[in-house]
Order: C-alpha cells, then structure tokens, then sequence
C-alpha cells in the first residue's frame, strides 16, 4: 500500500458505512490488541503521533511510500481520520509497537465492500530493519485479515526498485502476479510496482506447515 489512502483534505469528508458484509463488526468499535513475543499491534493513539513521526519520516523509510505526514500535528490529525475510518468499517490501521512505543504501522483497507478482497501495507522505522518485527508484525496482521475481517485476496504492491519491501512480501508467501507500469508517482517521476496477492487458502495451508510436526 505504497499509495497512502490519507490525504489532508479527506479530514473534511464524511465517511460513509461499509455496506457489504463483513464477517464480525467488532472490530468496527476498537481494534484488538494483537501480542506477539516481541511486538504488540493495537489501535492508534493520538499520543504516538511524535514517534511516528521520529520513526517514518527519514528518507530512507519514506522514499517508495506517498509522503507521509511531515509534522506531529499532521500524524496527530492522520491518526483521528484512521479511528474514523475504522468506525465506517472501511480501514484498520495498527501501531506496531514495542514497550508501548508506536515504531510503525501495519494498514488494511477494502477494495471491494466488505473486505472480500483487501490490500495491506506497511511501514516501519529503519533501526527496526532486519530484526524480525516485520515478520511478527505481518503474522499478526494476516491473521487478523483473514481470520476476523474474513478477507479472502489479500493484495499489496510493491515499487519494483523497492528490494526490501519486495522481498519482505515474498516471505510471508506472497505470490507476485504482475507488473503495474507506471502506477505509482513518487518524488517526481513514475515507478513500476509488483503487484503480489495472498489467498486466505495459501495463509491457512502456510501456516499448517509452519505449526507441523519437524522430522
């Protein structure tokens, strides 16, 4: 989800209600709080708006997403539009964190009404490259799209020149099925971007093996 679907002047758009089905509305009310060993992933706090900002707007992190909000007042008023989509049951958007300190986000948004299908994104600060909180982070949130928000295609795309973000998707077994020429605009100029997809079959069959017996 290179393409932020924030923008400033949305603040001043009423949100219209989902109208498809979704699977449980609970998390329309508050989003839950996901555990993982390392990371917890939990809803938005206006308060989390100053490391966020510390955290997502450094060249290298922002450099193949659209630019993020460039103060803490802006990442303050991004964070109440997520709480306002999340309550039309259009968007969830998690801080990924860690001690209670917001170091990233993790996003789902519909692109069909009632999340039949979806696309997912994410950032994360660059000291946290590399660790593992990726990894965590994704299980969590693909468990949550497919498992409570009853997605079934799960898409994200990807600027082909993105490397890590290429490679990161590929890990969570994310099947790249075409080149979008062209269709993301960033600093000036056009990128390709990847587009990968993941099926709530594959998610439930990967995970069986993860959790399977080791001979």
């Amino acid at each position: 989800m290179e393409k932020m679907p924030y923008r400033p002047e949305l603040d001043q758009i009423a949100v219209q209600p989902s109208t498809g089905h979704i699977t449980t509305t609970d998390w329309q009310r508050q989003l839950p709080v996901l555990a993982g060993t390392t990371v917890v992933l939990r809803e938005l706090r206006t308060s989390d708006a100053a490391s966020l900002f510390a955290m997502l707007t450094s060249e290298e992190v922002s450099r193949f997403i659209s630019p993020p909000p460039s103060t803490i007042d802006g990442f303050e008023r991004f964070i109440a539009w997520t709480l306002r989509q999340r309550s039309a049951g259009l968007y969830a958007c998690f801080a990924v964190t860690i001690n209670d300190t917001a170091i990233g986000i993790f996003q789902l948004r519909q692109l069909e009404p009632g999340f039949g299908t979806a696309e997912w994104g994410f950032a994360i600060g660059s000291e946290f490259w590399g660790s593992g909180i990726f990894k965590e982070s994704a299980s969590l949130l693909l468990d949550f799209a497919f498992d409570t928000v009853g997605v079934y295609r799960l898409e994200a795309r990807a600027a082909v020149r993105n490397g890590r973000g290429n490679g990161a998707l590929r890990k969570m077994g994310a099947v790249q099925e075409g080149i979008l020429r062209r269709s993301f605009y960033r600093n000036g100029e056009y990128h390709d971007q990847a587009l990968w997809a993941i099926l709530a079959d594959d998610w439930h069959d990967r995970n069986i093996l993860w959790d399977g017996p080791v001979h």
